[in-house]
């Protein structure tokens, strides 16, 4: 191996002549959130959904943060999109961001799950929701940011998420 020297896509767009405006999404954009919170009810069963925040298929995410209360001894969610109830309330894919995260070993205050389930992995931190997804565009739409139970929950109990974004615009 010999030595390299790597530019990341900012760096490489700065240097070029002329330079290369990024994309809001990459440098210079402005920090947003959507947030929510959701309770659980003891006995809420495997499947379950918990709609929690709106994202856009154009937003660039910065950081999916969770916040719960210590759920019982059983409740395990997957973190990930699903379109609106307005496009048909589908899955897209279910633990786009977290694989089950277990909301029952203690009390959650601020996890950063972005990365958890490595669906939308740290190669994909340049692009926008729509491109992480793998589509060959933007479709222009809104998805949930949806909490699948995929173990009971056996109390009840709070989740939250903070997702921070930049909206390229």
């Amino acid at each position: 191996m010999g030595v390299v020297a790597v530019k990341s896509t900012v760096v490489t767009n700065a240097d070029a002549t002329p330079a290369t405006l990024n994309k809001l999404g990459l440098s210079g954009g402005a920090i947003k959130r959507s947030v929510g919170t959701v309770e659980t009810t003891n006995g809420d069963d495997i499947g379950s959904t918990y709609r929690i925040c709106r994202v856009h298929s154009s937003w660039y995410i910065d950081q999916v943060k969770l916040y719960s209360d210590d759920i019982g001894s059983t409740t395990i969610a997957d973190f990930g999109l699903y379109r609106t109830a307005a496009d048909g309330g589908a899955v897209v894919d279910a633990d786009f961001f977290g694989s089950a995260v277990s909301l029952k070993d203690g009390a959650v205050a601020g996890t950063e799950i972005q990365h958890e389930s490595a669906v939308y992995g740290v190669e994909d931190i340049e692009k926008p929701i729509w491109s992480a997804l793998g589509l060959t565009s933007d479709p222009g739409v809104w998805y949930d940011v949806v909490a699948t139970l995929t173990a009971a929950a056996d109390a009840a109990g709070t989740i939250s998420l903070r997702v921070t974004y930049v909206d390229n615009n």
